[in-house]
């Protein structure tokens, strides 16, 4: 029988890959060019290969995380997906220090708050895919 936690895990679980997906439908689609605004000056790719290449992986791990359910395959799982919100990170602190407005964060207050939803975002990663 399953206990509170393991159910609100599994809940957090499926609630960040449907997040996930639906991120990353919008890198391909209606957002792709917001997203464009994340990509770092100095990364020497075109910034829409990297929105796509990033939403194409975000809807893998989106998928994965709606779909993996045993150890210890579900703990290496969710340790990818926090890398990958470790990998994206600088992107949100160039547009902070590249004053770019995308997703409403117009002001740099808005953009340096965003960054605090980072690590939350890793920290979900990490402790939904857990025994």
């Amino acid at each position: 029988m399953a206990t509170t936690g393991t159910i609100l895990r599994g809940i957090g679980q499926v609630a960040l890959g449907a997040a996930l997906l639906t991120a990353g439908i919008g890198h391909l689609t209606k957002a792709r060019k917001e997203f464009q605004a994340q990509v770092p000056s100095w990364f020497s790719v075109e910034p829409d290969k990297v929105v796509v290449g990033s939403g194409i992986v975000e809807i893998g791990l989106g998928t994965a995380l709606v779909a993996t359910w045993k150890q210890p395959v579900r703990r290496r799982l969710g340790a990818l997906v926090a890398a990958f919100f470790v990998a994206v990170f600088p992107g949100n602190i160039a547009q902070l220090v590249e004053h770019r407005d995308a997703f409403g964060l117009d002001t740099d207050r808005k953009r340096a708050l965003r960054l605090l939803g980072q690590p939350v975002l890793v920290a979900w990663a990490w402790t939904t895919t857990r025994r």
